[in-house]
């Protein structure tokens, strides 16, 4: 497997992790109701590879190693192996261990594991051997407490199948909000997607860049990103949370790191 992208931001390196590529399960026209075929249009330019050659939406499934001169945080798990929470509507099984590997980054490595939200294509390889063992045995777990508050509405069946073998781990911490984390970075609470969505900030001087999480799902969402999306459990609160991110005048650049968009990275 080739080296896989990166965006160089002062002492970070920001890794984007390949784990699939397959069609979503429902057509796009149903996911964003509102948008319009001048708004299609628009967004086909600016991400042409998000239709694939039958005019399904094609998605990318992909985590982010941030990698510092404290460690290494992993945002998001990925679709996981064949027998995946993902399994059912996913190209499983991904190929995150080997993405790992092509970026010289070891399980044993990864020292936090940033869960953005509780849905199946982020979380698949967080906990692996039939839902028992952490994938990453060194790794402090973060969700938000809002999402686990939530599970029962937001996916019932992970608490089996990861909740409780992080928890005998001992391996899961809970957040309340915005958190700094050790190695620099930031934890933001972005509600909206799911009651405890979160992203990931790492800045350097004017530069910023955002692991997003699904806080953008389509290119479509960069461009009018007060349009709802069908499996937002908050459109509101959601479209809130994204003004906040893309319009933030923090920084002079601000990179956005996405899991399901063509290309990794985007600048703004």
């Amino acid at each position: 497997m080739p080296l896989p992208p990166s965006l160089q931001i002062g002492p970070y390196t920001v890794i984007a992790l390949a784990d699939g590529a397959g069609p979503f399960f429902s057509p796009r026209a149903e996911a964003f109701p509102g948008a319009t075929t001048e708004q299609w249009a628009a967004a086909d330019r600016l991400d042409p590879g998000a239709l694939d050659g039958d005019g399904r939406w094609w998605l990318r499934f992909r985590a982010f190693a941030i990698r510092g001169d404290q460690g290494v945080t992993l945002v998001d798990a990925g679709i996981g192996p064949v027998d995946s929470p993902a399994a059912s509507w996913a190209p499983v099984p991904g190929v995150l261990p080997d993405s790992l590997a092509a970026a010289g980054i070891d399980p044993s490595d990864v020292d936090t594991v940033v869960l953005t939200h509780l849905h199946t294509d982020h979380v698949g390889w967080a906990v692996v051997g039939e839902r028992t063992r952490p994938f990453f045995p060194n790794a402090e777990y973060l969700l938000q407490r809002a999402e686990l508050d939530a599970i029962e509405e937001v996916n019932p069946r992970l608490r089996s199948a990861l909740i409780d073998p992080l928890r005998k781990a001992d391996q899961l911490r809970l957040l309340d909000g915005d958190t700094p984390l050790r190695g620099g970075e930031r934890v933001c609470a972005t509600p909206g997607h799911t009651p405890g969505h979160q992203s990931v900030l790492v800045g350097f001087g004017r530069e910023r860049v955002a692991v997003t999480g699904d806080l953008l799902v389509h290119a479509i969402q960069l461009l009018h990103p007060e349009l709802a999306y069908a499996h937002e459990m908050d459109p509101e609160q959601a479209r809130a949370s994204r003004e906040r991110v893309l319009r933030s005048r923090a920084a002079s650049t601000l990179h956005l790191a996405t899991p399901h968009l063509t290309e990794p990275f985007i600048a703004r």
